[in-house]
């Protein structure tokens, strides 16, 4: 149950914030170090952080920035975007934007800071490449453009300080012909026959890699490439089907020490990465041998598309091998969580898997649904973290509980267990005392058997779920229940509200008593509000009035909110088109006071299957 905190403050920010000045991204925030974003451009308002308080696993081991998400295809590239020795990190998670990692820490042991979801709000598309395209000295950027053209950003600033700006809407060839690139592939730079110049490689669906070359820079200082060959080294690559091409990621590095680079590929129907090995020069490229899985000694398997990356990340002379598990025709739930491979170089350019989550943060797979409630009595909030399915027992989905070990006001969670529920997917958990007994009970919205019910048969101190009803409420129609708890109505009992697959609200007015309740549809279109698809209710006070207000979550991340302009017995809710949040993918928002200073953060879930946090600042 969503409580209904006198939270004056939330006006603030709902009271003023407009969509124009919705997500100020790559603001940094002087409080412990965090940087964060801001909801607001003028005056105090929501900020988001990463790292507010320790959260571990159930091995006692720290989570890296706990609140940056989650990575469901994660696209990485390190570049010393900032001139200082060490290599900082790039990662696209969502078409449209990459998000910043600074390295913090030095060229031979990588600490990295989370600085921005989407870097200097660059129009990114599908993919991205950092490369030094007019020889001046720092980083340029080549990314997608919607329908596979390729766009060009200059770097107007310096090594030390880059300042992208649109140079090219669409990077052409010495004929002006636009350089096509198909939008789900990953294309690469390098200079593959040593002559100063930098050859473009796109792979292509049908399992080919063409070849331009830069030729000259313009009057504007902008590259023109020269196409060499739409079938480079007569590269064809079958996936193990038999048949099969699709999307690819391709790299490539010198992995045999001879001078010459040799050649990675990753694709949509390969479960390994593929390498072919360069018996040429590096004056005469050849690189016609049939492709072999890599590493050599032991290939990896994962759930295909993989993206491979050469990285010396720790500064020792050596590339190291990073791999972006996209998930490709091999059951991509399973590396849901798992699926940002490090195998560092063992000095021979020979690669040992040492993890298969680099970015160490909290993710449960996808589609995450946390809850916040005191379930021990202890006075502080625990956390319920449940995900859409499980990457681990693929049957089902599960709802992780994480204990506050800290306090009120400093709050440290670790993951202490599982839940034991009846099977099903997306989960949806929502905690109220649905029979007056002083203990919280639960309800949990499931994707295709309605609103389960679990009484708690414990105490407050000590929690104990017994399935009543698997079936407890049942949509009219539709799926992906999520339930919200609260006494619309102030009659002293619970009310029911509940979000679908199509958007639109369902409300249930309790006709039973606050031990017995009694849940009557009164209609499956609250208001006629609809929020496109994927609908997520949260009943709380935002304006401190002591009525309940209506936050609606939705898939595109969009976060509407209705002001209860009526009274606490007499619900009426009216949007309000100046307070849009944007929150991830299929946005879960929760509004709790975390660190106990009297007003309301936001703790979100989404389809990367961790978690965001955004403070009020005062």
């Amino acid at each position: 149950m969503k409580r209904a905190l006198a939270a004056a403050t939330l006006l603030l920010f709902f009271g003023a914030c407009s969509s124009k000045s919705a997500l100020q991204d790559g603001a940094e925030s002087a409080e412990s170090g965090q940087s964060g974003q801001s909801f607001r451009s003028d005056g105090p308002g929501y900020h988001r952080v990463v790292t507010p308080f320790s959260v571990r696993d159930s091995n006692g081991v720290e989570y890296q920035q706990p609140f940056s998400g989650g990575l469901n295809v994660p696209r990485p590239q390190f570049v010393d975007i900032d001139a200082d020795g060490d290599l900082d990190m790039f990662l696209q998670e969502v078409p449209g934007r990459v998000g910043f990692f600074e390295n913090v820490g030095t060229a031979a042991v990588a600490e990295f800071d989370w600085r921005s979801d989407a870097y200097q709000d660059l129009e990114i598309g599908d993919w991205y490449r950092f490369a030094d395209l007019d020889d001046d000295g720092d980083f340029d950027l080549l990314t997608e453009r919607k329908y596979g053209l390729i766009r060009y950003f200059k770097n107007d600033g310096s090594p030390a300080a880059a300042s992208f700006s649109i140079a090219e809407d669409s990077l052409r060839d010495v004929t002006g012909r636009p350089i096509f690139s198909d939008r789900q592939n990953n294309p690469y730079l390098a200079d593959i026959d040593c002559d100063g110049l930098l050859d473009l490689f796109i792979g292509r669906l049908v399992g080919t890699v063409t070849r331009y070359e830069l030729d000259h820079l313009d009057e504007n200082a902008i590259p023109r490439f020269r196409l060499v060959t739409e079938r480079f080294e007569n590269i064809e690559i079958i996936a193990r089907f038999g048949s099969l091409h699709g999307a690819n990621g391709l790299s490539f590095f010198d992995v045999d020490d001879d001078g010459d680079l040799d050649f990675f590929w990753g694709d949509f129907f390969e479960p390994g990465l593929l390498f072919i090995e360069n018996t040429g020069t590096c004056r005469q490229p050849n690189l016609r041998g049939d492709p072999v899985r890599f590493p050599l000694d032991a290939p990896i398997a994962t759930s295909g598309y993989n993206i491979p990356v050469f990285a010396d990340i720790d500064g020792n002379g050596t590339q190291d091998l990073f791999i972006a598990v996209l998930g490709g025709a091999f059951d991509p739930n399973r590396t849901s969580a798992d699926n940002f491979y490090f195998l560092p170089n063992r000095g021979d350019n020979t690669f040992e898997l040492k993890s298969e989550r680099y970015l160490y943060t909290l993710d449960v797979g996808t589609e995450s649904f946390p809850a916040l409630v005191d379930i021990d009595a202890d006075g502080d909030l625990d956390l319920f973290l449940a995900n859409k399915i499980d990457p681990y027992d693929r049957r089902r989905a599960n709802v992780y509980i994480l204990e506050n070990t800290g306090g009120p006001s400093n709050p440290s969670f670790i993951m202490s267990g599982r839940m034991e529920l009846s099977p099903s997917f997306h989960y949806a958990p929502e905690f109220g005392d649905l029979d007056a007994d002083g203990d919280l009970d639960l309800l949990m919205g499931t994707w295709n058997k309605g609103i389960a019910f679990y009484r708690n048969n414990g105490s407050p101190e000590s929690a104990r779920f017994d399935l009543v009803d698997e079936s407890y409420v049942t949509l009219t129609r539709g799926s992906n229940t999520t339930p919200a708890l609260a006494d619309i109505d102030g009659d002293g009992d619970l009310d029911l509200f509940s979000g679908e697959s199509s958007g639109t609200i369902n409300f249930y007015r309790n006709e039973g008593t606050r031990t017995e309740p009694r849940f009557q549809l009164v209609t499956d279109r609250l208001d006629n509000i609809d929020v496109g698809r994927r609908s997520v209710p949260v009943l709380v006070d935002l304006d401190g009035d002591g009525d309940f207000d209506l936050v609606i979550g939705s898939e595109t991340g969009e976060t509407f909110v209705y002001r209860n302009v009526g009274t606490p017995l007499s619900y009426e809710f009216v949007l309000d088109e100046e307070a849009t949040i944007n929150l991830p993918a299929f946005a879960t928002p929760e509004f709790a006071d975390l660190d106990g200073d009297g007003d309301l953060d936001i703790v979100s879930g989404g389809s990367g299957g961790g978690l965001v946090y955004y403070r009020l600042d005062q």
